[in-house]
């Protein structure tokens, strides 16, 4: 027995840093059908199927436009509503998804995860990549609404800060991926954190620029802005708004922050997975 060349030794890992991404890359095609099951299997038994991908951010910016527009006719700094909110939306949704997804990785796959192995990160990047072709599609929806103001009615010029666009991709697949993975290991132990998940993203919100600009809060607000600023969505759907539009808050300080805070975060989260992960490995 001790003479054979096995292809495969399961074992706990040394260092809570290790990320075996070359077990991630062997199982690549588990991967593949996690990402294809998170599209399809999602609206399959759905009327409009993947047409609610365009339907829930229309639905949402006109409730937006109709309410923190029109009722309480908070300012969009000169951009068109339609465009200001989809902007916000488009970033928003993602980051919310992946959180939202990842934060129930144990609890949806403790079953498997104790009896079967693969790599566990496969499920929470699936998460992410799944998400990714969401944001995709959304994201079509708004360059459609984009290119109708910029074309017809030449209400933007085109900002250089839209070239960050990948790297404010990475960012929010970062943050929702490191808070998800600390979520979902507290939620093995504290199970009550499950409850909280909706309810607090949902807060988290408000407390981004999704629905005002940062400028007013700026204007209005200048001694309470750092709390603002302190979330690191901020900079990120800013930036993001005022690479399409010209018109924000771009300021390299505020986006280095966040750069930082989504390392940290996404650091932080294998740590804690990496630890709760050892619990499974002992069951097998």
């Amino acid at each position: 027995m001790s003479d054979k060349n096995w292809d495969l030794i399961i074992q706990n890992k040394s260092s809570l840093f290790r990320l075996d991404l070359h077990e991630v890359w062997r199982y690549r095609d588990l991967l593949r059908m996690y990402v294809k099951r998170d599209i399809i299997t999602f609206y399959k038994q759905t009327i409009l199927g993947p047409m609610w991908f365009f339907i829930q951010p229309i639905m949402t910016t006109i409730m937006f436009m109709f309410v923190f527009g029109g009722i309480a006719g908070i300012s969009t700094d000169g951009v068109p509503q339609a465009v200001f909110y989809l902007a916000g939306l488009v970033c928003w949704n993602y980051f919310a998804d992946c959180l939202t997804k990842c934060s129930d990785t144990f609890n949806a796959n403790q079953q498997i995860f104790g009896k079967v192995y693969f790599p566990r990160l496969i499920v929470p990047f699936s998460i992410v990549i799944s998400n990714m072709v969401k944001m995709g599609i959304q994201l079509v929806l708004f360059l459609v609404v984009y290119a109708y103001y910029f074309i017809v009615l030449g209400t933007f010029e085109i900002n250089w800060t839209i070239v960050l666009f990948p790297v404010l991709l990475l960012m929010l697949a970062s943050l929702g991926l490191g808070f998800g993975l600390v979520i979902s290991s507290l939620t093995t132990k504290y199970r009550d954190l499950r409850f909280l998940i909706t309810f607090g993203v949902q807060l988290w919100m408000y407390a981004t620029p999704v629905i005002y600009p940062l400028s007013v809060m700026k204007q209005n607000y200048p001694d309470k802005i750092w709390v603002i600023v302190a979330n690191p969505l901020t900079a990120i759907i800013e930036t993001f708004k005022y690479g399409f539009t010209g018109v924000g808050v771009f300021e390299w300080n505020y986006l280095l922050y966040s750069f930082v805070m989504s390392i940290a975060v996404l650091l932080l989260g294998i740590i804690v997975f990496n630890r709760v992960q050892k619990n499974f490995m002992d069951v097998i």
